[in-house]
């Protein structure tokens, strides 16, 4: 009995000593499995770096453009059907207007005098130094009618005679019985107009590019 009980404790502290030696065995960690750790590592390194760095001169490329170039517009509300409506993605070219100033017939947008942060698409009708009059839904620009192929419903108002000045625009939409432009907030200044529509981009099937109308009597 007390053998037996003398070989319980020797197999008990063989264990133990068993159990401590291949804690601390690294015999089984050979080099060639550190070598494939460190290869492993450094890919993994690589993979991380070409990431960060496709990223930053994605920005670099990406950001300059989107703020100076050009910028995404959603249009909002009925004022400029049927040429554009609710929900159709325009891109808008920011730059030209560094070079050149508006001109009659470009579909621009601008902040509203009264409170910047809300933006307006319209349709450039009036340039600096001209006069604009409306007669029972006509336009006149400097006492000649202006034709408008591109309006479909008109509105039978009337504006009186406003010469504009030297930096003022006089700004419409297309659907003239739903919009609120230069007949209700008067002449909008040069530094308002952001940018002119350059492209729709959605929906799909109304992809496309704007050209300047063409007026046959102006």
């Amino acid at each position: 009995m007390r053998e037996n009980f003398k070989n319980k404790e020797e197999v008990s502290q063989s264990e133990e000593n068993f159990l401590k030696d291949e804690d601390f065995d690294l015999s089984n960690f050979s080099e060639k499995d550190e070598g494939l750790v460190s290869i492993w590592a450094k890919k993994f390194g690589l993979l991380v770096f070409e990431v960060v760095k496709v990223v930053l001169i994605s920005l670099a490329i990406i950001m300059p453009v989107r703020l100076f170039l050009v910028q995404p517009f959603y249009v909002e509300g009925a004022s400029m059907e049927p040429n554009f409506y609710e929900k159709d993605y325009l891109i808008i070219n920011e730059i030209s207007y560094h070079f050149n100033e508006p001109q009659r017939g470009e579909v621009v947008i601008f902040k509203y005098p009264k409170n910047p942060k809300v933006y307006f698409i319209k349709r450039v009708i009036g340039l600096p130094g001209e006069t604009v009059e409306i007669q029972d839904g006509l336009v006149f620009v400097n006492g000649q009618e202006l034709s408008e192929a591109y309006v479909e419903n008109f509105l039978a108002d009337d504006y009186s005679l406003v010469t504009l000045g030297s930096t003022e625009y006089f700004l419409m939409g297309d659907n003239r019985a739903n919009s609120k432009d230069s007949r209700e907030i008067g002449p909008v200044g040069r530094g308002y107009i952001i940018g002119k529509v350059w492209l729709r981009g959605w929906p799909l099937d109304r992809i496309n590019s704007f050209n300047m109308p063409v007026y046959t009597n102006n």
